[in-house]
């Protein structure tokens, strides 16, 4: 695919290496020490009415390392980040690789047995939460796991402003049996820890998969991993270090562990963070902190817009503004752009590829192709390639669907502690991702949807993304989800599960007779139910499975 100017993509978006850094050497502690030495004094963390700089982080994060080497802790030990969006999630990955360990993100909304999994999985030594998920979640199952220590770490440190509509109730405290984080790195302040010794090839993340289709799997996310994406947020988007990182997406899930984290490790430029998502506290960032990148599931953007108090100035700010995580209907992102005058420009990438493997490259408005309606994701990023296999493996001519399997420097290096999975999924050398799409003529990729969610009526298939970007268009309908049902005449039918856009009302007539207008007969949804919000990941995935057990 060319430019106007007929250059190919691969000469416009040519990948580059941090100043000082080679192949090579590319972990992501050295992608760190170069942005240090390049602006220790700039500000790097902002957390309502706080703020920290390189140097600052640098230093409390080799305390911590310092501390947590005297514990025991060394290389390739796992620690568990169990904490919301908050200064100290920076703090301890760094502390951690500096130790030589790895990081295991953890989503702070999981329950004690979804907690209980991962720990016993990745077998983590040491575990940071907040206090109040200690002693709600994680106290009842430490002693299922490996865990010997656990440092715990305050909503309210970093800042001042204790918004109750975000903190209230909580107060600081150091639940008997732990350590608090602030103590640790206070004690050992001025300390510099050993070289670890790290290589690109070391594992520096175990990110755990959502689970939508089974149990959680841990991807072994590389140094060499996490600073090629790095990169690629960073000159794909075309951002320096005078930009200013909304962080919206949430730091436990690939995304915000690399399109935030990471990039601002890279740049040295103003990361912003909340706590938490809540439509109005972010609304008042956006007015206050004038952040000019972010990338968040379209969830986040359609919760936004419609919130009651959004105005379109509060979007002006926003040079460049990216979406991944969950599918966009092509009628939600005209009705963003119409309302803010802010263009989202789709991204797409797993778990298992360190987030991007795909992106509508910065300027470029994505296609929508005419026969399934769906919205491109993009075209590979840099030294990504794509093909499409039918079932037997085999390479699809374009146009035809099949799955999506990617070869590149972002994929993982596997699944922890588990090589049957490693080599059903990527033992051919590419990713075998479970995304069903096509390539058109021009090089573009669209993502149909995922290979299981398929729903077969009558022999025909059906996509749930398909019949949920119908759903999109019609005024009165915020979110939809679709999911097959069992049908004693046809065997599965389709069921859509819809939420309303506040002031708006529709019935479950009104909105079959409207897909019934625009698709063939054995598509349309026959049944609709209702809800107030739809169950989601915490990045904004739609979770099927659930829909699919209420009935």
């Amino acid at each position: 695919m060319n430019d106007a100017a007929g250059r190919p993509w691969l000469d416009l978006y040519r990948p580059s290496t941090p100043a000082g850094i080679t192949p090579e050497d590319a972990t992501v502690l050295e992608m760190w020490r170069s942005t240090v030495e390049r602006g220790r004094d700039r500000t790097l963390l902002r957390y309502f009415d706080g703020a920290m700089t390189v140097a600052e982080v640098d230093r409390q994060s080799d305390a911590l390392a310092v501390g947590l080497a005297a514990s025991g802790f060394g290389p390739g030990d796992r620690l568990a980040v169990f904490l919301q969006n908050v200064p100290a999630y920076l703090i301890v990955l760094l502390g951690t690789w500096k130790a030589g360990g790895i990081v295991v993100p953890v989503n702070p909304m999981n329950k004690a047995a979804e907690l209980a999994v991962i720990l016993a999985d990745s077998q983590a030594s040491v575990l940071v939460c907040h206090p109040g998920l200690y002693q709600e979640v994680a106290v009842g199952v430490l002693g299922q796991t490996a865990v010997e220590r656990v440092l715990v770490s305050s909503e309210l440190d970093g800042q001042s402003r204790g918004d109750e509509r975000l903190f209230s109730g909580i107060v600081r405290t150091v639940p008997q049996g732990t350590v608090d984080l602030a103590g640790l790195i206070e004690r050992h302040a001025g300390e510099s820890p050993r070289d670890p010794g790290l290589r690109p090839d070391d594992v520096a993340i175990l990110t755990y998969t959502s689970g939508t289709t089974g149990p959680p799997k841990g991807a072994m996310s590389t140094h060499a991993n996490v600073v090629f994406n790095a990169q690629t947020y960073r000159d794909w988007m075309d951002l320096t270090r005078d930009d200013v990182i909304l962080g919206v997406a949430p730091l436990f899930h690939v995304t915000g562990l690399v399109a935030h984290l990471a990039l601002a490790m890279l740049l040295g430029c103003s990361l912003v963070l909340a706590y938490r998502f809540e439509p109005e506290v972010i609304l008042e960032v956006l007015r206050t902190a004038r952040p000019t990148f972010t990338v968040g599931s379209i969830t986040v953007f359609i919760s936004l817009v419609n919130h009651a108090r959004a105005r379109r100035e509060d979007f002006s700010s926003l040079r460049v503004v990216y979406s991944g995580g969950a599918p966009i209907a092509p009628a939600v992102l005209v009705d963003f752009e119409a309302r803010t005058g802010v263009y989202i420009h789709n991204i797409y990438g797993l778990t298992e590829t360190t987030s991007p493997s795909h992106a509508v490259p910065l300027g470029r408005r994505a296609p929508i192709d005419d026969a399934s309606g769906a919205l491109s994701v993009g075209v590979p990023i840099f030294n990504t390639v794509v093909r499409i296999l039918d079932d037997q493996g085999e390479e699809v001519p374009v146009g035809q669907i099949g799955e999506l399997a990617i070869s590149g420097p972002q994929v993982v290096a596997g699944y922890w502690r588990k090589p049957d999975e490693t080599r059903a999924a990527m033992g051919g050398g590419e990713l075998l991702t479970g995304d069903v799409g096509f390539m058109d003529e021009d090089g573009w990729f669209y993502i149909v949807d995922r290979k299981k969610d398929q729903i077969n009526v009558s022999g025909y298939k059906v996509w749930p993304r398909e019949v949920e970007d119908v759903l999109y268009q019609h005024e009165s309908v915020r979110e939809a989800a679709v999911v097959g049902v069992p049908d004693a005449y046809r065997g599965e039918t389709v069921k859509a599960f819809v939420s309303l856009r506040p002031g708006k009302t529709a019935t479950a007539e009104e909105l079959i007779s409207f897909c019934r207008s625009q698709m063939a007969a054995y598509k349309y949804p026959r049944q609709i139910e209702f809800l107030d919000e739809l169950p989601k990941t915490v990045s904004g995935k739609l979770l099927r499975r659930e829909l699919r057990a209420r009935d």
